[in-house]
């Protein structure tokens, strides 16, 4: 069964910087465009990120409220994706889900992943 395992999120101050991680399980990342989506308490879940497959140039792409502050990379070898967060503001705070799927990094934006993991808590304090 495909797993996709989110790790790194915590309580941060205002400013503050944290790294996610997506560990990936009966899966090779290197087939997938690899995401990251957020839902905040009330809201629904969004779009993040996302980083295509090496047949696309590794191409990425951001929802405009963390262009210039988030920064999504992967690692094929260990089967692991990334989201480098800095700067990172109280509208941030959300749980972090990681996806796959079989689509580009721009289409990831507006369609849902082929697989889900089951979400990291981010908490940034004013």
């Amino acid at each position: 069964q495909v797993q996709l395992v989110e790790s790194g999120g915590g309580l941060v101050q205002a400013g503050g910087s944290l790294r996610l991680s997506c560990a990936a399980s009966k899966l090779s990342i290197r087939s997938y465009t690899m995401g990251w989506f957020r839902q905040a308490p009330g809201k629904e879940r969004e779009f993040v990120a996302a980083i295509s497959t090496s047949t696309s140039g590794f191409s990425t792409y951001y929802t405009d409220s963390v262009k210039g502050r988030f920064t999504i990379s992967r690692n094929n070898v260990e089967n692991t994706v990334y989201l480098q967060m800095n700067s990172l503001k109280p509208e941030d705070t959300a749980v972090y889900y990681c996806g796959a799927g079989r689509t580009t990094a721009q289409a990831m934006s507006v369609t849902d992943p082929d697989y889900w993991g089951r979400g990291t808590q981010v908490t940034v304090s004013s």
